[in-house]
């Protein structure tokens, strides 16, 4: 019958790794850079703190087994009363005999002789010299099969358990029955340790020092990391609710936060321009409107007073009357069709399905109809074949309005130039022209020449033209005649081919 284990008392890594996460995202920015500054610092501090540890450790040990290792020592001549079968009788041996010292060769103070046979107990004997006995081990005497000159260094104790590194060598002896002795020679790690351990304190301090002055540091770099996050919020927060666009803040240095900071002042001034444009154009719009529709007031007004007060308006007037409104709902008509028109955004949109267009064909429309808006005038026309990618209406519509401004400003019995050109369509009148200074706002929605304000139109046509072409992926100019004559030129280059693809 199988059991069903227990549930750990301690979460997985992944939890414990997804508790951690999920904290991490629950607190601000600010807190998160200051809390992983302090990890970073104090993973850093931690791992150099035990690695100068370990390496003064090693350090230290590494100078008491060269002492051992270098320590010559001659077996002096023993006696029975300094000899015992353990360290601790022997030790109380010695302090009891209170003899001096044998004549001979200096002995170190912490040394011992384990005297052997075999078939006797072994002995231990201290030198008279001697205030600590050495713990022995089974396994000291593996030391008796080392080659002359070797020795073993082993961690061991003094009988009173103080630490101690212990070197153990073999020699002969001359004691009757134990003909052979294990020299042992040791050195208190006490000190050593002592040092370690106030090391380890010394280190522990400075960790948590340097922990808390990470904690303090990433803090303070946070916030004045974080300072330009602060105006950015503030600048947003502040157009959410005076909805005020066009708020800029200041730019320092060229790091990530200046890009963000500087990507926010674009998007602003942005903004600001596209509010400014579509306040102006409502301005604009309601200007054009305003004139057609007052008009048709006036005449509508004039129409119903005639009937209400029984004297009716003469025929000859009242088709005159009528004309009128119809010439106005006409060009309210036209007006407010060139608003949809540019109601649509002024960057290009990519065209889906993109549809072949005959520019050539459209061209000749265009003069067709351009032909009925000004019988008088001569249409000189050479086109060559051009295919282009776009929509037809649409640059169908900038064709004719290019040649309805070229119509309008033409003399009587004057010549217009249509010319298409390897996907350069050029269309040349021979009117007043266009003052340089005013060259530049041709193309602006509602900009109309103060010497033509009298003549029929509302300053939108130009304005559809450089959208329809730049939708096209195409460019538009207007300027003086190149030949220097009098009139206007306008180009449109579109890309394409004299084939279809």
């Amino acid at each position: 019958m199988s059991t069903v284990p227990p549930p750990p008392l301690v979460p997985p890594r992944s939890s414990r790794h997804r508790r951690l996460a999920l904290w991490l995202r629950s607190r601000s920015l600010r807190s998160r850079l200051i809390f992983l500054s302090a990890a970073a610092v104090a993973v850093a501090i931690a791992l150099s703190a035990l690695a100068c540890w370990f390496i003064v450790e090693k350090q230290l040990y590494g100078l008491v087994r060269s002492d051992l290792q270098n320590i010559r020592i001659q077996l002096p001549p023993i006696s029975s009363n300094d000899c015992a079968s353990t360290p601790q009788t022997a030790l109380r041996n010695v302090q009891s005999n209170g003899r001096q010292p044998p004549v001979g060769a200096p002995v170190p103070r912490d040394t011992q002789y384990v005297l052997l046979s075999p078939t006797s107990t072994p002995l231990v004997c201290l030198p008279m010299s001697a205030s600590r006995a050495i713990m022995v081990e089974s396994s000291d005497s593996n030391a008796l099969h080392l080659k002359p000159g070797q020795s073993i260094i082993r961690d061991g104790h003094y009988t009173n358990g103080t630490p101690a590194m212990v070197r153990i060598s073999a020699a002969g002896s001359e004691v009757s029955g134990y003909p052979t002795a294990l020299v042992m020679v040791a050195t208190s790690t006490q000190p050593v340790e002592d040092s370690l351990q106030k090391l380890a304190f010394i280190l522990g301090g400075v960790a948590l020092g340097g922990i808390a002055l990470a904690a303090i540091a990433g803090r303070l770099v946070a916030r004045s990391a974080l300072k330009p996050v602060d105006q950015l919020t503030d600048a947003v927060e502040h157009i959410a609710r005076t909805e005020e666009v066009g708020t800029t803040i200041p730019v320092h240095g060229d790091d990530e936060i200046a890009r963000l900071s500087t990507s926010f002042n674009s998007m602003s001034t942005a903004l600001a321009n596209s509010r400014e444009r579509q306040t102006r154009l409502i301005a604009d719009a309601g200007h054009e409107l305003r004139t057609p529709l007052t008009s048709l007031r006036t005449n509508v007004d004039l129409l119903i007073r005639s009937n209400d007060t029984g004297r009716p308006l003469p025929p000859a007037t009242k088709t005159k009357l009528l004309g009128n409104m119809k010439a106005q709902m006409q060009e309210l008509t036209v007006l407010i069709g060139d608003l949809l028109q540019l109601s649509r955004p002024d960057s290009p949109k990519p065209v889906h399905n993109p549809t072949v267009v005959a520019l050539h064909e459209i061209a000749g429309r265009a003069v067709e109809r351009a032909k009925l808006r000004g019988p008088g005038l001569v249409f000189e026309t050479a086109t060559d074949p051009w295919f282009v990618h776009g929509d037809a209406a649409a640059l169908e519509r900038a064709v004719i309005n290019l040649l309805d401004n070229a119509v309008k400003y033409s003399p009587p019995g004057g010549t217009i130039e249509v010319r298409l050109r390897q996907g350069v369509l050029t269309v040349r009148d021979h009117g007043p022209g266009i003052p340089p200074d005013e060259l530049q706002y041709v193309f602006d929605r509602f900009w109309r020449s103060p010497s033509s304000r009298q003549l029929p139109g509302s300053g939108l046509g130009l304005s559809i033209v450089a959208q329809s072409v730049r939708e096209a992926g195409g460019e538009v100019s207007l300027g003086p005649a190149g030949d220097g004559g009098p009139g206007a030129l306008a180009t449109v280059r579109l890309p394409g081919g004299p084939a279809p693809e």
